[in-house]
């Protein structure tokens, strides 16, 4: 499958060696949600490193900034819907269109005609990202009191994901 960020950008697929890294890149970009809600266990920020590798089983990708992984987003196939998570962005990275160009490339990347994801109440940024780009909001689901999780879904076409992703010069 051709890669659906253009080569050279610093991005490529990621494994269970990365998962080191990953887990770093993931705890930074998930300690302001924390402070959202005013919860340090959130899954991110509690996941260990093995059940990390053993997440990266499933389709990932990263993208890099020499050889700092600047963000990643991972996905996996359920019954023809992709669903995609753990979209993170470095903290001093965000808002320059990484999560957006890995969004549309995860999108792209599954072959998959519809998308799922998550993400917390509070994560006001998160949801006006998933929302610009057709998703919408399907239910609320309390995962415990002060913490409630958005899931929205995207019906897609294959022609319109076709377009190769444009990944920011600010990489």
């Amino acid at each position: 499958m051709r890669h659906p960020i253009p080569d050279g950008t610093g991005s490529r697929r990621l494994g269970p060696a990365d998962a080191g890294e990953l887990l770093t890149l993931q705890r930074a970009a998930y300690a302001t949600e924390a402070q959202l809600y005013d919860d340090p266990r959130l899954p991110a920020l509690t996941q260990t490193l093995d059940d990390l590798r053993a997440e990266l089983a499933h389709p990932a990708l990263g993208l890099f900034a020499g050889h700092r992984l600047v963000a990643s987003v991972r996905w996996r196939i359920d019954g023809g819907t992709a669903r995609i998570g753990r979209l993170v962005v470095a903290p001093d990275r965000q808002g320059l269109g990484l999560g957006t160009a890995l969004l549309r490339a995860a999108e792209q990347a599954s072959g998959a005609h519809r998308f799922a994801l998550f993400t917390g109440h509070r994560s006001e940024g998160n949801l006006r990202l998933y929302e610009r780009e057709g998703y919408r909001r399907v239910r609320r689901e309390v995962l415990r009191p002060g913490v409630e999780l958005v899931h929205l879904e995207k019906e897609g076409s294959r022609s319109r994901q076709a377009h190769p992703v444009e990944v920011p010069r600010a990489l």
